[in-house]
């Protein structure tokens, strides 16, 4: 499995390919989940791909919320 490199590809994949709406709800929705380090989705997340994209996903929620 390729890894998003950078938020525009991310971004376009999840509007266009995914079909998410990247909303206010969403965003906040999703950040809540990646924040809180002691969720299993996030562990599980961390575990498969990483802490260092762990970040960069994060990170690109915050953008595309602070864009919503």
């Amino acid at each position: 499995m390729n890894l998003f490199t950078n938020y525009h590809d991310w971004r376009s994949t999840m509007i266009d390919r995914a079909g998410l709406t990247l909303n206010h709800d969403y965003c906040s929705e999703r950040l809540s989940v990646l924040e809180d380090e002691n969720a299993a989705e996030t562990q599980t997340f961390i575990r498969l791909y990483g802490a260092p994209y762990h970040q960069k996903v994060v990170g690109w929620f915050q953008q595309a919320l602070s864009e919503a």
